[in-house]
């Protein structure tokens, strides 16, 4: 992350919460209280970047524009190519800037979401040569996903289109479809479990170690963190996404550093956690 985004993060406000030791059974939440918060600091980042000038160099990096093209209610509407084609299937509409709204994305839920292939794919977030980017909003309930396809033209980044989707039209439509029913059903996920599932996770006796381990079906709720079920994000930087038989799925707390990264492989038809990482 480079300075740009530390500025920008560092005035926000983290939804995601480690409580306790996990070895004692506390799982990973969200406070109770969070999104009402969130919304009014939400509010309050927007107005005060909007009259901060977005640094040149924000451009350079695909994420540096988005966290601000997603604060910057002035940048936002100066950054989206109107009237703005939307797609339904084989319909096409536009548009025009002055019916434009405020699109804060996962802003307000304090992280975000990401799927990738491999962890070459991951580099792709640090590469200053993409120029093509896809931003999907996935509706996990509704099983649609909302593109919208950025491009950078002349060293800038614009939003050009947006396409909606059902989540079966995409290239991750059989990871989603299962990580739909793992994030909703404690039994669906025990019966999902490599076993055992191995982890790496930070010391809770020395913040500056990490322990490795495995986890079992019979210890997975010590472990086990909450997971979004019903709205989830993914970055496509360019990369060519498959269905493949390999997802990480990584959930990035904004502003407190929380990550967690979950490695899921395909067997037999059929995906299994693999590897937890927090």
């Amino acid at each position: 992350m480079n300075k740009f985004l530390i500025a920008f993060f560092a005035s926000s406000l983290f939804l995601f919460a480690c409580n306790g030791d996990k070895r004692s059974g506390s799982q990973t939440e969200l406070p109770d209280d969070s999104t009402d918060t969130l919304a009014v600091a939400a509010d309050s980042l927007v107005d005060a970047v909007a009259e901060t000038p977005v640094p040149r160099a924000a451009d350079e990096l695909f994420d540096d524009f988005f966290f601000n093209f997603v604060a910057n209610r002035r940048m936002q509407t100066e950054r989206i190519h109107f009237p703005l084609p939307v797609y339904k299937g084989e319909k096409l509409s536009h548009v025009e800037k002055k019916a434009w709204k405020m699109e804060r994305f996962f802003m307000t839920q304090g992280y975000y979401t990401l799927i990738f292939d491999s962890r070459k794919q991951m580099e792709l977030v640090k590469d200053t040569a993409v120029d093509h980017v896809v931003v999907e909003k996935i509706d996990l309930v509704k099983k649609k996903v909302k593109q919208y396809t950025f491009q950078r033209t002349n060293g800038l980044w614009q939003l050009e289109s947006i396409h909606h989707l059902a989540t079966s039209e995409t290239k991750n439509a059989s990871f989603i479809d299962f990580y739909c029913h793992f994030a909703s059903d404690s039994a669906f996920q025990l019966k999902s479990l490599n076993d055992p599932v191995a982890f790496s996770g930070p010391d809770p006796d020395d913040d500056f170690k990490q322990i490795e381990g495995v986890i079992s079906p019979d210890t997975w709720p010590a472990f086990a963190p909450e997971l979004p079920s019903e709205m989830i994000y993914n970055i496509i930087y360019g990369q060519n996404s498959s269905e493949g038989n390999r997802k990480i799925f990584l959930i990035r707390g904004i502003a407190n550093g929380f990550e967690i990264e979950m490695d899921f492989a395909k067997r037999g038809g059929k995906w299994y956690l693999m590897r937890l990482n927090t």
